[in-house]
């Protein structure tokens, strides 16, 4: 689908002139400083009076966004994106920081360790290592991740299913990579969508396993699409660009889950590309979808 809303072209043409398309063909290191650049074009300024401060738990770099009178609430864990080999604290410390005001919430934003210098299961292992310090405190808490970190907060999910480990009261998957069918329409139609195409996914794919591609097959860390069980899951809020490859992934993610009676909401964005988080303040569309993303949250939480 072509995208012509004024403010989303406008979006993408901002982006791109910050973060080619070519970008992901450079250096490792090249594409990282074009991308952060890009992430501080785009960066909002925190919310006025805001508590936030930056630790290590389990070893691990987090920053923290402490709302007042968030000890009485839940904690949102969030997962960044970047196809895990992008971003970290700063990339996305604006919207955490929304998130934390427009929730009420403390929001734990994990630094995870990056590929390709880190393959799996580093990163999930460093978003468990988190989870379970803070749940460990007696903490109640829902995973929050866009793309990449919506894999790592799904993947969370079924490894606290495999393990019996302290389960999220919810995973919140924005335009999340689930491992799904890449001969899906969406993977097709949008192989070249702007922001994200079908030949990145698989870069990404190839610098998270180490070359390893049965992972993305067998293991419901890496593709939660892939798992053997989805009973005993928490409830989800899947929200995908209907401009982008990982499209798909949602609505089947969301038909898995309620095929064993497990809560799923899916709301798809029209003319929106993925990424569009970024857009929030430039775009109605995009602004609508992260008020809608944020009230799901506080409805969960009554």
């Amino acid at each position: 689908m072509q995208i012509t809303d004024p403010e989303v072209v406008k979006f993408i043409a901002d982006t791109q002139a910050a973060y080619p398309d070519e970008a992901n063909g450079a250096s490792v290191a090249e594409n990282r400083r074009l991308y952060d650049a890009m992430c501080a074009l785009f960066r909002a300024p925190r919310p006025e009076g805001l508590p936030v401060r930056d630790e290590q738990v389990a070893g691990v770099p987090v920053r923290r966004y402490s709302p007042e009178g968030c000890e009485t609430r839940p904690f949102l864990m969030y997962s960044h994106g970047g196809g895990y080999v992008l971003g970290g604290l700063d990339s996305h410390d604006d919207v955490c920081a929304e998130l934390a005001v427009a929730t009420g919430c403390e929001v734990v934003a994990v630094e995870y360790r990056l590929a390709p210098e880190h393959i799996y299961p580093a990163q999930i292992d460093d978003v468990a290592a988190v989870w379970s310090a803070e749940t460990a405190r007696g903490r109640r808490g829902l995973v929050v991740g866009d793309s990449a970190g919506g894999n790592l907060s799904a993947g969370l999910c079924h490894r606290m299913l495999g393990t019996g480990g302290p389960m999220p009261l919810a995973q919140v998957l924005i335009y999340p990579d689930l491992g799904g069918d890449m001969t899906a329409p969406s993977y097709r139609d949008n192989a070249k969508a702007p922001l994200l195409r079908t030949k990145d996914l698989e870069a990404y794919s190839g610098l998270i396993t180490g070359g390893d591609m049965s992972l993305k097959r067998t293991n419901p860390e890496v593709s939660p699409l892939r798992a053997a069980r989805f009973d005993g899951l928490p409830p989800a809020f899947i929200v995908t660009a209907d401009v982008d490859p990982l499209r798909d992934d949602g609505p089947a993610y969301q038909a898995a889950l309620q095929a064993v009676g497990v809560r799923a909401d899916w709301r798809n964005e029209l003319q929106l590309p993925h990424g569009y988080l970024r857009a929030r303040h430039r775009s109605a569309r995009a602004g609508e979808s992260f008020a809608a993303i944020c009230a799901w949250i506080r409805d969960c939480l009554r």
